[in-house]
């Protein structure tokens, strides 16, 4: 089937996303971040940087690129329902987000500004589902993924020229349950996201203690169903992230506090289970740690996840060629229950949406060993639960 247009050419036209008139800003476009060679020396700049909340919609703000310290900025959007996810147009110039309350949630598109602000585009539209979770652009532009936490599915819809988000072109509901009488009752879709060469879409349950390979017809936008690999029983698989070469993935598992890395067969999106390991340092009791986002360097030697309860961000080392990782070290998050943590373009700077605690907590990222070091005071905001640096 013939492919469908991909959006790049026309959402260029909104990439004055980093033009903020400050001379000697960063031109890093948008992507995985890394913690690679030693970086020389760069000119002070400041980028924008968006905050999704709970309760007082997306929040602007710009960032320093090179200590990663925060301040507010004008051109957020207020009028949207906890946009607790968000995520950014390849071309960059378009900001896409989550919009919770009501019996289904939704999706909405948000044209950057040349000075970062943000304004609608276009209206909502629903993803079929209840307490949409997660969203994300396919690669190709053309299409916005999202995951219904409540009710355990997910959705595509397809991305317009303008780059509002049209029509819903492919859902499936999942089914299942899993171990946990109270958290796996029933399917809770939690993330979806698309291979590093674009092929395969994967959609991680925790409810039924699975992650769902789809293939996405980039015609039609259909969704349609390929193979789908077990957790460790009980583990509650919450998000996942790709190896850059696309050889391994590596899940959070929320309710048993540990990491499970699996082999990726990039030609038939198929996974395998390989070994899990606790996300905590040994001795410490997992009770009551629920583990929340990941995250790796684009040179695919660090991982990084955002404990919660435990209220820390572990940094874990890949090894045997991605088929392994080894916890290093936990730091202090910066604040109470770090929902989201993100790597800055040029992997320098790591930012943790500490929910509970307000605040988001920065750090400066060692370019030869990953290592995490505060820098500065956590920044005071609202409930947050995504933070996104462009």
């Amino acid at each position: 089937m013939p492919s469908r247009p991909t959006r790049r050419a026309v959402l260029r036209g909104a990439a004055g996303i980093g033009a903020l008139g400050t001379a000697g800003i960063s031109t890093a476009g948008t992507g995985t971040a890394h913690a690679g060679p030693p970086r020389t020396a760069r000119p002070l700049a400041r980028r924008p940087l968006y905050l999704g909340t709970y309760g007082q919609g997306i929040l602007a703000c710009t960032y320093d690129t090179e200590t990663g310290a925060l301040a507010a900025a004008d051109g957020g959007f207020g009028d949207v329902t906890n946009p607790d996810f968000l995520a950014l147009s390849p071309a960059g110039g378009v900001l896409y987000s989550t919009v919770g309350g009501g019996a289904e949630g939704g999706v909405r598109a948000y044209a950057i500004g040349a000075d970062g602000a943000l304004s609608a585009l276009g209206g909502v539209q629903s993803t079929g589902g209840a307490g949409v979770t997660h969203l994300s652009v396919h690669p190709g532009g053309g299409y916005l993924l999202s995951a219904n936490y409540s009710s355990g599915s997910v959705a595509a819809h397809a991305i317009e020229a303008d780059g509002s988000v049209g029509e819903r072109t492919g859902f499936v509901q999942h089914s299942g349950s899993g171990p946990d009488p109270d958290r796996q009752e029933g399917p809770h879709a939690h993330q979806i996201v698309t291979d590093p060469a674009g092929g395969f879409v994967y959609a991680v349950d925790l409810g039924t203690d699975s992650v769902y390979t789809y293939a996405l017809d980039t015609g039609s936008g259909a969704l349609s169903a390929v193979s789908e690999v077990k957790s460790v029983p009980g583990a509650g698989p919450r998000h996942m992230v790709f190896h850059p070469r696309g050889t391994h993935a590596y899940v959070a598992n929320e309710l048993d506090s540990t990491v499970t890395a699996y082999a990726h067969d990039a030609a038939t999106g198929a996974l395998t289970r390989l070994a899990s390991l606790p996300t905590l340092p040994d001795g410490v009791d997992p009770d009551g740690n629920y583990p929340a986002e990941i995250t790796i360097s684009a040179d695919g030697r660090f991982v990084y996840l955002s404990n919660r309860g435990h209220d820390s961000v572990a940094r874990l080392a890949v090894e045997d060629g991605g088929a392994a990782l080894r916890l290093v070290d936990t730091v202090p998050c910066g604040g109470n229950w770090p929902r989201h943590i993100t790597l800055s373009p040029d992997g320098a700077l790591l930012y943790s949406a500490n929910e509970r605690g307000r605040t988001i907590g920065v750090f400066t990222v060692d370019a030869d060993t990953g290592a995490l070091t505060a820098s500065g005071e956590p920044f005071a905001t609202a409930s947050t639960g995504c933070v996104l640096p462009t």
